[in-house]
């Protein structure tokens, strides 16, 4: 298992019948979470170095076959048994490979400048199954990810790279189907510093955390209350780009609030004012906000109205 090292958030693994699947939480210790991306076929349009293909599978399509084919890891995520993971593979110990044959993302560690072992490559280019279309998915590690994200807004600031163009800021809405008008939407994403292109292609700058804050994730679910709308006072954003997001707050029953969805990921910062619509939980003796309980997140949100405000969108 990759040396022992946990299976953690962004990384991939593969099972029994050679299946790849992203790693999508941190408590992997006896099944994994992760949601199928890629199935072998012989007649699929990803093929990987050794000249096998896969065909990709989006949301809906990969419960659906996990429903009809394996039940036994269908759950809120997909759960693999660790006796049935295969392979592991590791965004940090692939990098060099990748960057060695993709000079995109060569540029783009240079361009971050984080040690070895705190930047990867995940998604398609960690498979080997990327094509012409193919994003890239860049993901930093703890601490890291702060300084690659200043390094990359420097970049940006001095024309080294591109931040998104209209058309891709349209893109991106427009895949995410947002709960926010456009103009909300972009207004908070464009201060994030977590994307932009290179060479015509629209790159993700991910977080994740390091290993020695693995203990520290999120748990799991708690009692459901009931939905709420709230305002509160944002007191602590340090770990706002990871997954879930989490927002600590100043609010008379909620602590905090939890995104699953990318979308309200370093949505807000400290000492703003947010205002959030999602599902309570009940954890022990506190309440949290959970946005994107479904894969659309309908009614779900989380804005800045402090940031709105200073935009005159509010």
């Amino acid at each position: 298992m990759s040396g022992g090292k946990p299976i953690r958030l962004r990384d991939f693994v593969a099972d029994r019948d050679g299946w790849l699947y992203a790693v999508s939480a941190y408590d992997n210790a006896d099944r994994v979470g992760c949601v199928l991306r890629y199935v072998p076929d012989a007649e699929g349009a990803r093929v990987d170095p050794r000249g096998r293909r896969y065909t990709k599978y989006d949301f809906e399509e990969a419960y659906a076959l996990i429903a009809a084919t394996k039940p036994r890891y269908l759950d809120t995520l997909h759960r693999i048994p660790r006796e049935d993971v295969t392979r592991v593979f590791k965004p940090e110990e692939e990098i060099g490979a990748i960057a060695a044959r993709d000079s995109r993302v060569r540029r783009l560690t240079e361009i971050f400048a984080v040690p070895p072992g705190a930047v990867g490559c995940t998604g398609s280019l960690l498979c080997g199954l990327d094509n012409e279309a193919s994003d890239i998915d860049m993901v930093v590690y703890g601490d890291d990810w702060f300084v690659a994200q200043a390094n990359l807004r420097r970049a940006i600031a001095e024309g080294r790279i591109a931040g998104l163009s209209d058309e891709m800021w349209e893109r991106v809405y427009g895949k995410r189907v947002p709960e926010i008008p456009f103009e909300v939407f972009v207004v908070h994403e464009q201060r994030k510093w977590n994307r932009g292109e290179i060479e015509g292609t629209y790159f993700d700058l991910l977080y994740t955390r390091s290993y020695d804050d693995l203990a520290a994730a999120a748990p799991g679910h708690g009692e459901v209350i009931g939905r709420a709308t709230i305002e509160a006072t944002v007191t602590d954003a340090t770990l706002s780009f990871d997954s879930p997001a989490v927002y600590f707050i100043d609010h008379e029953e909620v602590s905090r609030v939890l995104s699953f969805t990318h979308t309200y990921s370093g949505q807000a910062r400290a000492g703003e004012e947010i205002e959030a619509a999602g599902v309570l939980e009940q954890h022990g003796g506190e309440r949290w906000l959970i946005v994107g309980t479904t894969r659309e997140a309908k009614g779900e949100y989380i804005v800045s109205t402090t940031l709105l405000g200073a935009a005159g969108l509010r």
